[in-house]
């Protein structure tokens, strides 16, 4: 009989009890890989929107570094007067961006039928910030932009240019400027602002030439 007492199994409280504690560990271990697995996904997406947004900077400051003096004719037209245009003649009725000509567009030996010219443009369209370019520095009638998207997420986008003396929101006429700025209002990171410098010349240089001429 102490035997048997002995080797008793638990009581139906004891078992109770049990299961319960291994709910609540249960459900506690569960939240707890749920808050991590949301967590890693957060910082994944916040990694990738950085990651897309350093690229895109290399890449503006690519053409912006090698900006030129050229001026571009759209679809047979006559030349444009201004080294840097907006979007009322940049392929696109949308007026948030911005188009010019760079160099060092890498042709070797002149073996492909491009120049080693480009006309690059930056613009905004569906919450996208997009690079424009064409084969050709000056587009014919009918064709069409290579587009690459460089931004996702881009709520507005604005151009600024320094002339050696200040900021200013207006477009350089004469001649290039000596910096850009451009500012972005990003879904993920808020209002981002970058400059740039630009081969441009600045004001007071501007105007010493035109005095000696």
């Amino acid at each position: 009989m102490n035997n048997l007492r002995s080797h008793q199994g638990f009581t139906l409280l004891e078992v109770l009890i049990a299961v319960a504690l291994f709910a609540m560990i249960s459900l506690a271990a569960s939240g707890m890989l749920v808050t991590m697995i949301d967590s890693h996904d957060r910082g994944k997406i916040s990694s990738d929107k950085l990651n897309e947004l350093q690229m895109a900077f290399l890449v503006m400051e690519r053409d912006f570094s090698q900006m030129t003096r050229r001026t571009v004719r759209l679809e047979g037209d006559e030349p444009l007067k201004q080294f840097i245009y907006s979007n009322e003649s940049t392929y696109s009725s949308n007026t948030q961006g911005l188009a010019f000509v760079r160099q060092g567009w890498k042709n070797p030996g002149l073996l492909l039928p491009r120049s080693d010219v480009q006309a690059v443009t930056y613009q905004l369209e569906d919450d996208t910030l997009n690079r424009l370019h064409y084969v050709f520095v000056d587009a014919v009638v009918g064709e069409e932009p290579k587009v690459r998207p460089l931004l996702t997420g881009v709520k507005q986008v604005d151009f600024e240019f320094h002339n050696g003396l200040k900021w200013s929101s207006e477009l350089p006429k004469d001649d290039l400027p000596l910096a850009i700025a451009i500012e972005l209002d990003l879904e993920e990171f808020g209002l981002i602002r970058r400059q740039f410098l630009v081969p441009g010349i600045s004001a007071i240089d501007q105007a010493q030439d035109n005095q000696n001429d």
